[in-house]
């Protein structure tokens, strides 16, 4: 089974934190064939709390497969504009 590590950021950590999900740097199991938005709904959040998911430091869309040893980080939407655009998901949500 693949494992990820797994970081939410923002407000997305204190929801998880309320449901007793650990989301700062977790080592996590997940089943083969899990993509991004799978793993959302893993952790118990809908893909609207969601704006960006970020896979081994690169801005992905949610379709995508988690692999063995993936870095995913799930960013909340409100991150001011200018930093949308340097970090590159300015439109990259969905594919």
């Amino acid at each position: 089974m693949p494992t990820i590590t797994f970081n939410a950021f923002s407000f997305l950590q204190k929801k998880l934190k309320q449901k007793g999900i650990p989301c700062s740097n977790i080592s996590m199991t997940i089943g083969p064939e899990i993509s991004a938005e799978d793993l959302i709904r893993q952790v118990h959040l809908a893909s609207e709390e969601v704006e960006a998911v970020f896979i081994n430091g690169k801005v992905s869309s949610f379709d995508t497969i988690l692999q063995d040893n993936d870095r995913v980080a799930l960013i909340p939407p409100g991150t001011p504009g200018p930093y949308r655009v340097l970090l590159g998901f300015v439109n990259k949500k969905r594919k």
